[in-house]
């Protein structure tokens, strides 16, 4: 399982990769293994606005429909439109061309409240 050092993930498995004051969000390499073959993602409205743990989308696989929820608080500013006809990318990709938003971040403190790579080993660990 592949867990990069330089992201900060969520104990509901997504991932976010800061720059500025921008936070790409996608879900884990063990999410998208635990899923199987996706075949739908529901993309968020860029300009919606998120709080911690808000429902940010839905991924759809062969085994099951899973809720994507929001690791920071932030407006969404950009969605990966990509995955809309290739929703795939995520299970090939799930760090680089499977990402599934960009937030705004509301507040930068909030990545404290994130797990770092070994935090998220232990997690998955378990």
């Amino acid at each position: 399982m592949n867990i990069p050092d330089d992201l900060r993930y969520s104990v509901e498995h997504e991932w976010v990769q800061t720059e500025g004051g921008r936070a790409r969000v996608g879900i884990t390499d063990y999410a998208q293994d635990a899923l199987g073959d996706i075949v739908y993602v529901e993309l968020p409205a860029v300009g919606t606005e998120l709080a911690v743990g808000a429902k940010l989308g839905e991924v759809e696989s062969t085994k099951s429909v899973s809720e994507i929820y929001a690791p920071v608080a932030g407006t969404v500013a950009a969605v990966n439109d990509a995955l809309s006809d290739s929703p795939e990318r995520i299970n090939a990709d799930p760090y680089g061309e499977g990402w599934i938003c960009e937030l705004e971040l509301a507040d930068p403190g909030g990545l404290e409240a994130l797990l770092d790579a070994a935090g998220y080993s232990d997690l998955t660990a378990g």
